[in-house]
């Protein structure tokens, strides 16, 4: 009898073993799929800058040796290749800024090399030298590192002191050509205002969940720590209007891009209702905190309407980062904006001002559906 009783349950232990085993697998290549599909996407959205980079650097070079008649224009294709990967998603500005640098830093080696040859010294001197001159002309960091980089280049790796000011010749016309393919052709990302505010509403998911944990938990560390989190989006809001800014800017200027400009402008039109949904954020936070460290009861309907928002922010960031926008969690949002107005009123101030804030937070992902604010709010319904 007691024999029978083991082997029964070393085939139960082993059967939950499997199915551990089963389990893990299962969301291990459930994980690997995800990465697999954002490595994808990221690669999908850097295919125009890749394109444009290697079309780029191949012209280069043939313009400096077709037109300058140099054998091998080895600075044309680099000089391009970095001012086009400046510009991807920066303004226009820095990749002028760094077409300068360049520029400056392979004329100030070739001097140099062509006069006092190349050494120990000699390196010292001549970065010295192409950083000074960088920060002379107002130059930023960029502009000034790459000085100083080409120029240890053309010093060490490169030194012909009879070259001449070839080198900086065909710098020159790799600057210019990727300036002027940047500013015909941007390779800006369109889609990089959505992917900006698919990570805001990724942090805005987690600091949710972490504030519906520190209040079911009342720990007031915990509570400390999310308030602090919800602190740390304005820097994030900040890139992403840049970012969107910028996104306009280029389908302006652009004449490849002229069709991209709905898009666009829906993409900017994230930066507000985002701008919004972090401030409630930080209300709620703050009232998280004041509510663990009084004591104060927050009914569980509550906590699970912040965890509600948190799987719909999440959804939607997962959508941006399709580079779809959520539209289609519009009716999830006004589902969920229906069932807060049963919850109960609870008798805590610090209660009532986070389940106002969740109601307001849901405002404002559906303004990031399309709706406006005055429709948004309208499908809020008033507390029974």
């Amino acid at each position: 009898m007691l024999r029978s009783f083991s082997v029964a349950d070393d085939r139960s232990a082993l059967d939950k073993v499997r199915l551990r085993a089963f389990d893990l697998s299962e969301r291990t290549t459930r994980l690997g799929y995800r990465s697999a599909q954002r490595r994808l996407a990221r690669w999908r959205g850097r295919g125009f800058l890749i394109a444009q980079c290697a079309v780029t650097a191949g012209l280069a070079w043939l313009m400096a040796r077709e037109l300058l008649q140099h054998a091998a224009p080895f600075f044309a294709p680099v000089a391009a290749i970095l001012v086009l990967n400046v510009t991807y998603g920066n303004r226009l500005r820095r990749g002028v800024e760094v077409a300068i640098g360049v520029a400056l830093g392979v004329l100030v080696g070739d001097v140099f090399v062509s006069v006092f040859g190349t050494g120990v010294w000699q390196i010292m001197v001549v970065v010295a030298l192409a950083m000074s001159l960088a920060s002379l002309l107002g130059a930023g960091q960029l502009m000034t590192i790459q000085a100083a980089v080409q120029a240890v280049i053309v010093t060490t790796l490169l030194p012909d002191p009879g070259a001449g000011f070839g080198r900086w010749l065909d710098a020159v016309v790799g600057c210019a050509l990727a300036l002027a393919v940047a500013t015909l052709a941007p390779s800006a990302p369109l889609r990089r205002p959505g992917i900006l505010a698919a990570q805001l509403l990724q942090e805005l998911a987690a600091t949710l969940r972490a504030a519906a944990t520190a209040l079911r938990d009342g720990d007031e560390s915990a509570a400390d720590l999310v308030l602090e989190r919800a602190r740390e989006g304005e820097a994030q809001l900040k890139t992403l209007q840049d970012a969107a800014d910028e996104g306009l800017a280029v389908v302006r200027q652009s004449p490849f891009r002229r069709r991209q400009l709905g898009s666009a402008l829906a993409y900017a039109q994230l930066a507000e209702p985002l701008d919004r949904a972090s401030r409630n954020l930080r209300v709620l936070a703050r009232r998280s905190a004041t509510a663990v460290w009084r004591g104060d009861t927050v009914p569980e309907s509550y906590l699970r309407l912040l965890e509600s928002n948190a799987g719909l922010a999440e959804r939607m960031a997962s959508d941006l980062h399709e580079g779809k926008l959520p539209v289609a969690a519009r009716k999830l949002l006004v589902a969920a904006a229906r069932e807060t107005s049963h919850l109960p009123v609870a008798d805590s101030i610090s209660a009532v001002v986070i389940l106002a804030q969740a109601r307001s937070i849901l405002v404002d992902l559906m303004e990031l559906t399309g709706l406006d604010y005055a429709d948004a709010r309208e499908l809020i319904p008033d507390m029974d």
